[in-house]
């Protein structure tokens, strides 16, 4: 049940997400006077609608996103000669980039405020410190550092060595160890196979164990994880929300450019083991985002307080990436249609350096092979990425 009302969650989500966009477009619209027939939550028949004023909201049965319809948004639309003059592409081009971009906006505007509400209500987690006290020791050696274990794979190092949770590691190879990162400096020292001398204080008094090092994905592997102390959850006011929102919104738009120069490679490990090893392979569909925040809901051990931190965290990652996307200069994405606005305006100002008249909007019917191929890509790839997670799905870090 808790998986299922994650995954619902993460639909609802995904749709205020796709209609607060689409409520960008729509507002500055009206605000300039250009006629908006229609605002609409999903595709397909209608299953509800009304009508306020001049446009008609509603649902239709495919919840897969949502429309605006603003009348003439492009030229090659027929319309009415009493609405000619209010069709946006009639418009002076700064109104035009303001309606196209404020879908953006919005999306980026909602993510940095829900991350301000998240600092100053559930609070920004505080790491704490991570000690040389084991937490958890983990059964298996995985196929890859981010893989669950499974029936076929062998015993790790660790619960092969009698390693349990509380043991304080001391020593590892010789080497004193006081805290998490000197005992993974000792561990990164030693290689795959090698049998390594281990002393943990267990009950007041030292246990020395022997283990033999495993190796997963080239890296030695004992098959632990250390407890955190002091760490939480601090509330922080406005400012430093404001602060926290901001570093939040540069990290994930980071985070997004690594996974763009990463993801050519990553596609031919869209179906192996080793899927998530790469910020390129961590990216999924629809499908497979809300079959993670099904996960969250529904991972044992969590706190509700992380529970809900993690999906508005992942709520406000999709706002970020539906913005990101979006400003890709290619029809029909809103990036396409202001690089358009833009190629206009660069080439009525250097027309009207030679002493030319300005040849107005561009025949967007020589852009449509171009705008075709687009879509034929951007749905191609999600299908594949749709494929990748029913076949192998993402999955929550241990």
């Amino acid at each position: 049940m808790a998986f299922f009302l994650g995954a619902l969650a993460f639909v609802v989500a995904l749709l205020a997400s796709v209609m607060l966009h689409e409520g960008g477009h729509l507002l500055t619209a009206k605000r300039f006077g250009m006629k908006a027939t229609q605002y609409f939550v999903g595709f397909g028949p209608t299953l509800w609608s009304t009508r306020r004023g001049e446009t008609e909201y509603g649902v239709k049965a495919i919840p897969l996103g949502g429309f605006v319809k603003i009348v003439g948004y492009t030229p090659l639309e027929e319309i009415d000669a009493a609405d000619r003059h209010r069709a946006f592409y009639r418009q002076p081009a700064p109104r035009r980039a303001v309606v196209i971009g404020a879908g953006v906006a919005a999306n980026f505007v909602f993510a940095f405020v829900l991350l301000m509400v998240m600092a100053m209500t559930i609070g920004v987690r505080e790491p704490g410190s991570v000690t040389s006290t084991v937490e958890e020791v983990s059964p298996c050696v995985p196929a890859t550092m981010r893989s669950a274990c499974t029936e076929d794979r062998p015993p790790s190092p660790a619960a092969q060595a009698g390693l349990r949770a509380g043991d304080r590691v001391v020593s590892f190879g010789g080497t004193p160890v006081a805290d998490w990162a000197a005992l993974t400096e000792a561990i990164g020292r030693a290689e795959p196979g090698r049998t390594v001398r281990l002393v943990v204080q267990r009950d007041g008094r030292e246990v020395p164990l022997r283990v033999t090092l495993a190796g997963v994905e080239g890296e030695p592997f004992v098959g632990m994880s250390a407890q955190v102390v002091g760490g939480g959850y601090e509330r922080t006011g406005p400012l430093n929300a404001a602060v926290f929102a901001a570093e939040g919104v540069g990290r994930t738009l980071a985070g997004i450019g690594d996974v763009v120069v990463d993801l050519p490679s990553a596609i031919p490990r869209l179906f192996s083991p080793d899927r998530e090893s790469t910020p390129g392979g961590q990216v999924g569909s629809v499908v497979g985002a809300t079959d993670v925040s099904g996960q969250i809901f529904a991972a044992e051990g969590a706190g509700t307080r992380d529970k809900i931190a993690l999906f508005l965290s992942l709520v406000v990652s999709l706002n970020i990436f539906l913005g990101a996307l979006n400003l890709l200069p290619l029809l029909p994405l809103d990036g396409g249609h202001l690089a358009v606005v833009g190629y206009e305006r660069a080439r009525a100002a250097v027309n009207r350096i030679r002493g030319r008249p300005d040849p107005g909007t561009v025949d967007i019917a020589k852009l449509l092979p171009l705008t075709y191929l687009v879509v034929l890509l951007l749905v191609g790839f999600g299908v594949l990425l749709i494929l990748a997670d029913l076949f192998n799905p993402l999955r929550l870090p241990e």
